[in-house]
């Protein structure tokens, strides 16, 4: 072998290393991404499995406040609904989009819960409801 054929099968050598190198650190920040969407979902889940006992305390005090319980339980099921479609593989720009909406809607819904709070002294005091607030 001569040296120009040594020359070429390094550089051959080399460009694969270099291939392998880039797949490998792609396949890591995918499953980077992967796992800190993953625990982005564990959390917001676990928000959406506590509202209902929010509501389910805050019923017995609140009858004549239905609207604000139905808004912030409509918030709830909408952004879980879509959180759901998400887990299920199908992640897109519109979908975040569309979720990042849903959670400001629930914010909104949940902002109008803690105001009705302050206006019920009573349900403020409430042991349960300083729990959930």
């Amino acid at each position: 072998m001569d040296f120009a054929t040594i020359v070429f099968w390094l550089a051959v050598l080399g460009l694969l290393v270099y291939i392998v190198s880039i797949y490998n650190t792609l396949v890591t920040l995918k499953n980077r991404y992967l796992n800190a969407f993953s625990q982005i979902e564990v959390q917001l889940k676990r928000r959406y499995d506590l509202i209902p006992n929010l509501v389910e305390t805050a019923k017995s005090y609140m009858t004549h406040e239905r609207e604000t319980l139905e808004t912030a339980t409509n918030a709830r099921n909408n952004a879980a609904t879509i959180l759901q479609a998400i887990a299920d593989g199908n992640v897109s720009g519109s979908k975040l989009a569309q979720l990042a909406s849903a959670e400001g809607n629930l914010r909104g819904a949940l902002g109008k819960f803690s105001v009705t709070m302050e206006a019920y002294p009573e349900l403020k005091a409430n042991e349960n409801m300083m729990q959930l607030h």
